[in-house]
């Protein structure tokens, strides 16, 4: 199918969101010839209220979806075509009349230390501050390491990278993906494995959303869809969906492709001040993805019990 330009892509205006707009308009010029000129790709700046409230955690202000709201809002206009998105902040249940037909290939799931007082989490002096936004990561921290002290830490890569230069913490992470994609893999200062801490569900995975009717959208990102990543981030999702999480909620999970090509996935709760954290794990094959995560958390969530996790 020829597909009729032009294309508008919407995206958030940060660094790294520009950044994944720009390689998804690349990786479409590159697949469809009748896309390669100038004006058949557009990218749309789109503020959302998740860039625009930074004095707050995201849990006092409406959690996850404050990163897609209006970007969906913009295409369900028409305004826009495309819209790229970390699929990490994107809700585990669409909007009506939106569809997610295209994951990019996944970047590194891992997260990394930065800091210039100590070389990993593990040599941080008793009482240092760690800064960061995520009560995934706050969590895991905080039961990995409860005598260090962790406060919330907005802001886009380049404005946490200053705030820790300027002294306001010790320490922060970050994911890797992101500075992998924006060329600044050096900033980190070690790669903290995943057996240290779980990343976050679709960590890594860039996904791109256009309207459900929309087949010339459709057959534009068919070309660029890698199944793995959505095999891999659709047991994280209904893993995550069954425990109905948002930015009140420490959760994390991964799923990855064995050596035999088994699907593997693993998956935690955490109380928000790691107290107490509970893992499961599944395997299975492709078809079995999005059961075996919806399992995995209906599993924690009846070992969690009622109280464990705000709203549960």
């Amino acid at each position: 199918m020829t597909i009729t330009p032009p294309l508008r892509i919407g995206t958030r205006g940060s660094p790294l969101a520009v950044a994944q707009a720009h390689e998804v308009r690349d990786r479409l010029a590159s697949a469809h010839p009748e896309l390669a000129a100038d004006d058949t790709l557009e990218i749309v700046i789109i503020k959302t209220t998740g860039d625009a409230v930074l004095d707050r955690p995201l849990s006092e202000v409406g959690g996850k979806g404050l990163f897609t709201k209006e970007i969906d809002e913009a295409m369900l206009r028409g305004e826009i075509d495309l819209a790229v998105h970390s699929m990490k902040d994107v809700p585990t249940h669409m909007p009506d009349g939106i569809a997610l037909p295209c994951m990019l290939e996944r970047e590194d799931v891992r997260d990394v230390f930065i800091s210039n007082k100590a070389v990993s989490l593990s040599n941080l002096a008793a009482g240092s501050v760690v800064g960061s936004a995520s009560l995934r990561r706050q969590a895991q921290i905080l039961a990995a390491r409860p005598d260090l002290k962790v406060v919330t830490f907005r802001g886009n890569v380049q404005t946490r990278l200053k705030k820790l230069k300027a002294g306001e913490v010790d320490a922060t992470l970050l994911a890797k993906a992101g500075l992998n994609r924006m060329n600044m893999a050096d900033v980190a200062t070690s790669v903290i494995e995943c057996d240290e801490m779980l990343p976050a569900v679709g960590q890594g995975a860039v996904g791109v959303t256009c309207r459900s009717d929309d087949t010339n959208a459709h057959a534009a990102l068919a070309r660029l869809n890698h199944p793995d990543t959505v095999d891999r981030v659709t047991v994280e999702r209904a893993f995550l969906g069954v425990l109905d999480g948002s930015c009140r909620t420490p959760i994390a999970g991964l799923a990855e492709f064995v050596a035999d090509g088994t699907l593997f996935f693993r998956g935690l709760i955490a109380r928000p001040d790691g107290s107490d954290v509970l893992e499961t794990s599944r395997q299975g094959n492709r078809a079995e993805a999005e059961a075996m995560g919806r399992d995995a958390g209906w599993e924690l969530k009846d070992r969690a019990g009622p109280g464990f996790l705000p709203g549960m």
